[in-house]
């Protein structure tokens, strides 16, 4: 069995993603030097497994061994925590007390979260990492500490520096070597194995028989995002093992517990860019009722026009009638009354049109039916701001003035609706 493998089953550690095993080599690497090592990866994605590899691995394996979680330290007392006080430095301390860099001596020092610490501890780790002193809050004695710091975050560092939030030189220091933990969406061939192993896990602490999945239930997994990665997972398993009924774990019992929907990529935006957004669609949305109201004009028309045609027929129409006819389509070939002639509309106003009565040879080529009646409408007669402010003026007037209603029955918002009251000048 290689090294690797033999820190895998010590540890626990299942998958073989390449960047998973290339972040446990880099580990098993850096392990007997005294470098400062990051680690980098979401949450949840098993960082805390790294500094226990280096420290198993290095000189100091015999020596103690501290995580310290940043985030859960409050800011007033963390200086306390981390390099201990003397006797009256503050209301509350009544003793001496040695920090996590004095009991730690001669071992390593597990920084977790490491870019929640305040700017002012910041200062005094970078002295420590710069010649390993530092000093008791409310001391003015420099002590000497001989300690491995590995650290972790999830925050984006570099962002953390540009917001004033980190200082650039500590980070420098910090990430001496860069450890990258893949997040678990990008492990898809090891989400199974993960699952099978918990699921012996909790089968065993809960005295019940194991959960497994079907096909399906395993294609549905894989393609989950996992926003809380391996915690997640776990938890997932925890509660199917404990709440199933059966043991047969289904892609549709999946999703109860991890809605697919999740698993969409989240688009942060500006705020100026969402309401530019909305704004974009309820205008796209107004635009296409009018063109949808337009299309009704035009079937209107079409059948006024047939009707025309049926009673008065065609050998009745004079040639002056005939030319002022605007292209009429019957939809149904078996109902015109002109045989071999195409009947089509282009007009859009709501005074019934005569139609125009057009050959249709086998030699004459026209164009798509829908294509003609819009694309070679005239432009006053299809005009989108004129129908948009007339079905506006038409809202208001049907709900008394009442713009809320009016806005619900255009489906438009209210803003939208303002804004094209102000724009068309129907604020009277």
């Amino acid at each position: 069995m290689s090294e690797l493998q033999n820190i895998k089953a010590r540890f626990g550690i299942i998958g073989n993603y390449p960047a998973l095993n290339r972040a446990l080599e880099k580990s098993m690497q850096v392990a007997p030097t005294d470098i400062s090592v990051l680690v980098i990866g979401e949450s949840g994605v098993g960082k805390e497994f790294i500094p226990k590899i280096i420290h198993s691995l290095s000189h100091r394996k015999h020596m103690p061994y501290i995580v310290v979680n940043c985030g859960a330290i409050p800011e007033g007392t963390i200086d306390s925590e981390l390099f201990g006080h003397e006797k009256g430095a503050f209301t509350g301390a009544t003793t001496t007390r040695k920090g996590y860099f004095e009991v730690a001596d001669g071992g390593t020092i597990f920084l977790d979260e490491v870019g929640e610490l305040p700017l002012q501890t910041q200062v005094r780790l970078l002295r420590v990492l710069e010649s390993g002193e530092f000093m008791k809050v409310g001391s003015s004695v420099v002590q000497k500490t001989n300690v491995r710091i590995v650290a972790a975050t999830n925050v984006n560092m570099m962002k953390a520096i540009q917001d004033g939030r980190f200082r650039e030189d500590l980070y420098y220091r910090l990430n001496t070597v860069q450890i990258d933990m893949p997040p678990l969406r990008e492990r898809k061939g090891d989400i199974h194995l993960l699952f099978r192993k918990f699921a012996i896990d909790f089968a065993e602490k809960y005295r019940m028989p194991e959960v497994y999945l079907t096909e399906d239930g395993v294609h549905y997994i894989e393609n989950y995002s996992f926003p809380g990665n391996i915690r997640q997972l776990r938890n997932l398993v925890e509660q199917l093992t404990v709440v199933e009924q059966k043991r047969e774990i289904t892609s549709e019992a999946l999703s109860h517990y991890i809605p697919m929907v999740s698993n969409a990529p989240m688009v942060i935006s500006q705020p100026n860019q969402n309401n530019n957004n909305s704004d974009f669609n309820n205008e796209r949305e107004i635009m296409y009722k009018v063109l949808f109201d337009m299309r009704s004009d035009i079937n209107d028309l079409k059948t006024l026009t047939s009707e025309l045609i049926k009673n008065r027929g065609a050998s009745d129409l004079s040639n002056q009638e005939k030319t002022l006819i605007n292209r009429i389509y019957t939809p149904e070939p078996q109902q015109a009354v002109v045989p071999n002639s195409l009947l089509y509309f282009e007009n859009n106003s709501n005074t019934p049109q005569t139609p125009t009565i057009i050959s249709n040879n086998a030699d004459d080529n026209y164009e798509d039916i829908e294509d003609i009646e819009l694309e070679e409408a005239r432009p006053e007669s299809l005009s989108l701001q004129n129908n948009e402010k007339d079905l506006i003026i038409k809202a208001l007037e049907k709900h008394k003035g009442r713009r809320n209603k009016a806005a619900d029955e255009l489906g438009i918002s209210q803003r939208t609706l303002y804004r094209k009251i102000k724009q068309y000048n129907l604020e009277d």
